[in-house]
């Protein structure tokens, strides 16, 4: 899990996610968006698929990201389980 909160630290790597969320996307439509160059880009793939936030699809050469959202559902309900013993404790 602590793989997961280092990815999603950076302002950077959230906005990827919320991106990916829409729909999914290449590297290069990304780097577009976001402008920031593909080298500074693949750094931040490397993280994201390091916490399995990220999933790849490979059609020949074009690679296309995607929110790996049972990695999501399983952070937000240990977000969730840690608020709600927080407030049994009050």
């Amino acid at each position: 899990m602590s793989d997961v909160f280092n990815a999603i630290s950076s302002p950077v790597r959230r906005q990827i996610l919320s991106m990916l969320k829409a729909q999914d996307m290449t590297a290069g439509h990304i780097a577009e968006k976001l402008d920031v160059g593909k080298s500074t880009l693949s750094g931040h793939f490397n993280v994201l698929k390091a916490a399995s936030l990220v999933v790849t699809n490979r059609s020949g050469t074009t690679i296309t990201y995607s929110l790996n959202t049972s990695v999501v559902e399983d952070l937000l309900s240990s977000v969730v389980g840690l608020l709600s013993r927080g407030e049994e404790n009050d």
